[in-house]
């Protein structure tokens, strides 16, 4: 069925939001105050998927995706829109989503951080072989696309790039990066070094022990690590645990295993009225256990680094029980994507 469409808004995940006859239709690749025509190609009880046909009246923020890919290639939600409005549209997904799904009203918002590169901000990307093809998939992971490079790549992953395709390789998957850890790094560089500041400029003074929970590396408690007197990171992945130990400095000590396995024994040597929390977990967030380790053992502040907003907004709905959220950040670490990175502050409010 193709209909005519008015775009309201531009919801998180990067489909732009339209409705008709009562039923809210999403629609990828729009800008909210576009009018355009889509044909339906899913329809579910509350909420129909469409996609794009034409653009009838654009965004005065739409501008000419700067990959030849992009639209068939499932990497980018945004290049047919301007970074600035990029910015604008993520801050916003940010707030409304904690306000509905963490059912918070008042959200301190802070200006959203940009990448200091708009392309060509990634260290490593991972591309699919298939039958001699190398490449991505597309939205809906059923084809495989042919990628001969890709903008969001640096120059040396993009290199990389094209000597696999050089070569015959075996079908399977396949990570193309600057530098090798065996573990989880970030994938731009620019803007992880923004991170850094802004949860260093954040952070109280005085505290004496900063535990960093879902550690990795020891990404922040290594840049933390000269403000407080103890540093204990904990983290699942052993190589990383292990490169964190062997440069560690004298006030540094990491544990290997389930966050909420060793929560409880650091909780109880430290000191909660001087103490700094930061979490940085996966796009799960925190479990419910971990969660009720923190609000029993109440460490003075929260650092939360998250990378999905939306199990973020869960999460917070739990820790503001006993914790006032004092500033909420937004930072782009993946321009052209759906994808936003968002630091919390909380303070222990009892």
């Amino acid at each position: 069925m193709i209909s005519e469409l008015k775009i309201d808004d531009v919801g998180f995940g990067g489909n732009g939001v339209g409705r008709s006859g009562g039923k809210v239709i999403f629609v990828p690749f729009t800008l909210d105050g576009e009018e355009v025509t889509v044909r339906i190609s899913q329809q579910k009880k509350k909420f129909a998927t469409a996609e794009l046909i034409s653009v009838e009246k654009p965004s005065p923020f739409r501008i000419e995706p700067a990959c030849q890919y992009f639209g068939r290639c499932g990497g980018c939600s945004y290049q047919h829109i301007e970074y600035a409005r990029q910015i604008e549209i993520k801050a916003r997904q940010v707030e409304q989503t904690i306000k509905r799904v963490g059912r918070l009203d008042n959200v301190p918002m802070r200006p959203m951080i940009a990448s200091p590169k708009e392309f060509g901000y990634r260290n490593r990307i991972r591309v699919h072989v298939a039958d001699g093809m190398v490449g991505f998939y597309a939205p809906d992971r059923l084809e495989l696309m042919d990628i001969e490079s890709c903008p969001l790549a640096s120059p040396q992953v993009n290199e990389a790039l094209l000597e696999l395709r050089s070569r015959a390789v075996r079908d399977g998957d396949y990570t193309l990066a600057e530098r090798r850890g065996g573990y989880f790094e970030q994938t731009n560089d620019g803007a992880s070094e923004k991170m850094l500041t802004l949860v260093e400029e954040t952070v109280r003074r005085g505290q004496s022990l900063l535990i960093d929970a879902y550690c990795g590396a020891g990404l922040f408690a290594k840049r933390l690590a000269g403000l407080f007197e103890q540093v204990a990171g904990i983290e699942e992945n052993p190589y990383a645990v292990q490169y964190a130990q062997r440069t560690a400095g004298s006030n540094e000590v990491y544990f290997a295993g389930d966050v909420a396995g060793h929560l409880p024994e650091v909780f109880g040597k430290a000191d909660a009225a001087t103490t700094t929390l930061l979490l940085d977990p996966p796009a799960i967030g925190i479990s419910t256990e971990v969660a009720d380790l923190i609000l029993a053992s109440r460490p003075s502040e929260i650092v939360y680094v998250s990378c999905n907003p939306a199990t973020l907004a869960r999460d917070l709905s739990i820790l503001c029980r006993n914790y006032r959220l004092e500033s909420v950040t937004p930072l782009d670490m993946f321009p052209q994507t759906a994808e936003i990175e968002v630091i919390v502050h909380l303070v222990n409010s009892l």
